[in-house]
């Protein structure tokens, strides 16, 4: 990490140049106003074919022990950033077998070659490369950090009044033994990344959400109200839906036909239902979104 590695790994995050048509950039499914997520059920190629999966938020990324929906085996985001890079099957930015194009386009730029000559100087090989630029792209992903929210005033700032009522009343349920939602979304990302005694353990950030799929990543709901669609198919518009959907997994517990018993173990009213929203909608970090406007208005500096 250095602050010129960083700045320049900004440049290339919101730099359209870098996919196969030239127009569509990390960025495209990575937006800085919904918390580095996108709007859509499911993510958009460059060419527009349709990805497997929602968009992942990118919130306190550095803090993940793995990365991707599906993915146990990727530890880095260096190494997950092979996916959106030279995806083929579908297409995400297109770069497979153009990356020494890539790399010559940007070496020509003057702006760019000076970039990556402070931010990689006395490394080996040249300074524009493949390599360079993965590095760079993932040490701008490591400053997306999110820690002020009113919760964290709440509970980290003391205080008090940062926290309605209602939301009070949410996070009571939240971390009851009832309601069980922090068994899977737990720890400061509200996610599915722990340590235990031994250290990283990759199977904790993976459970079934009861939509019938595999295990998918327990996603972080830190800004979770500015990531909508929810879920890894985006089937659920709304925070209200998604906790209607756990309500009934709740009710389906009741009669011992929930397997996985990490997933939530009774059924929640309208009352509750409300309060965990108000709860849930105090992990916005309006700060957070803030500090990215003017990159995303803006694209590469």
């Amino acid at each position: 990490m250095s602050a010129e590695r960083v700045a320049l790994g900004r440049r290339l995050f919101f730099e359209p140049r870098l996919s196969v048509t030239a127009g569509y950039s990390c960025a495209s499914c990575h937006e800085p106003a919904r918390a580095f997520s996108d709007a859509r059920p499911r993510a958009i190629g460059a060419r527009g074919d349709p990805l497997p999966h929602n968009a992942l938020a990118l919130v306190n990324v550095a803090y993940n022990i793995s990365f991707g929906w599906s993915t146990r085996g990727v530890r880095t985001l260096e190494a997950q950033m092979q996916q959106p890079l030279l995806n083929e099957h579908p297409v995400e930015l297109g770069l497979r077998g153009r990356e020494r194009a890539v790399c010559a386009m940007l070496a020509a730029d003057p702006a760019y070659a000076a970039a990556f000559a402070a931010a990689f100087a006395g490394e080996p090989g040249p300074e524009v490369s493949f390599d360079h630029l993965v590095k760079a792209i993932a040490a701008f992903e490591r400053t997306l950090l999110s820690g002020d929210s009113p919760f964290d005033r709440y509970v980290f700032g003391g205080e008090h009044q940062a926290l309605d009522p209602e939301a009070k009343r949410g996070m009571a349920l939240f971390f009851s033994a009832r309601v069980g939602c922090a068994g899977c979304h737990s720890g400061i990302n509200f996610a599915g990344n722990w340590r235990d005694a031994r250290g990283a353990t990759g199977d904790a950030s993976f459970a079934h959400n009861g939509t019938g799929a595999r295990a998918m990543r327990v996603p972080t709901l830190r800004n979770i109200a500015l990531t909508a669609p929810y879920m890894h198919d985006g089937r659920f518009a709304t925070l209200d839906q998604v906790l209607a959907h756990y309500s009934g997994l709740g009710e389906r517990a009741a009669r011992g036909l929930v397997l996985d018993r990490r997933l939530p173990h009774a059924p929640l009213s309208a009352a509750e239902r409300a309060e965990l929203a108000a709860f849930l909608e105090s992990l916005t970090d309006e700060s957070f979104t803030g500090r990215f406007a003017v990159a995303a208005a803006h694209g590469p500096q």
